[in-house]
């Protein structure tokens, strides 16, 4: 079911009325869970159901919960750049109202999506999991689809040349050092 512009703005003026923070640490919260608790969760029936597709890292776990930690670190400090200097959290029904190209997004334009899947790629290797590893792989595709198909786009509209400019200096994934001259 499609939602008509007048319900999209309704929508709108709804969602600001609750204090930005309170937004993104709802849609933080509920995102995290999915993508962190309930999609490993399912991706992990793979080693139950199917053992011999297992297999057994050992000590090599404790790498992948460092990673994990550190990567869900990333991703939240990227979230809080994002949303307090963007002025609005980071879904696309209630973007952030001003574009943001410092801290963090001054190396990587995407880097919320990329801590995301560094959390999960270390998951897969802290569980030993080959479900969770499947389900790494499966989300790489997915998650450039949605930054190219529709995030990026909407950037476009929004900020228009700004925010050209900043594609033209700043990688989509892999991060870089600033160039010079940039802030």
């Amino acid at each position: 079911m499609a939602m008509n512009e007048n319900g999209f703005s309704s929508l709108q003026r709804v969602l600001e009325r609750i204090p930005v923070r309170i937004r993104m640490l709802g849609y933080g919260v509920s995102f995290l869970a999915f993508v962190l608790i309930a999609l490993p969760w399912l991706a992990y029936r793979i080693d139950v159901y199917a053992p011999g597709w297992h297999i057994e890292i050992g000590w090599l776990r404790i790498v992948g919960a460092v990673l994990f930690v550190g990567f869900l670190g990333m991703y939240i400090f990227c979230s809080y750049v994002l949303s307090s200097r963007g002025r609005g959290p980071f879904v696309e029904f209630d973007p952030p109202r001003e574009f943001v190209a410092s801290g963090p997004y001054r190396w990587v334009r995407n880097p919320v999506a990329a801590c995301l899947a560094g959390s999960i790629l270390g998951l897969a290797i802290a569980l030993s999991s080959t479900g969770v590893f499947l389900l790494f792989l499966l989300g790489l595709p997915l998650a450039h689809m949605q930054v190219v198909r529709l995030e990026e786009p909407l950037l476009r509209k929004r900020f228009g040349a700004s925010y050209e400019a900043y594609v033209r200096s700043v990688p989509r994934w892999i991060p870089r050092p600033p160039r010079s001259g940039r802030t």
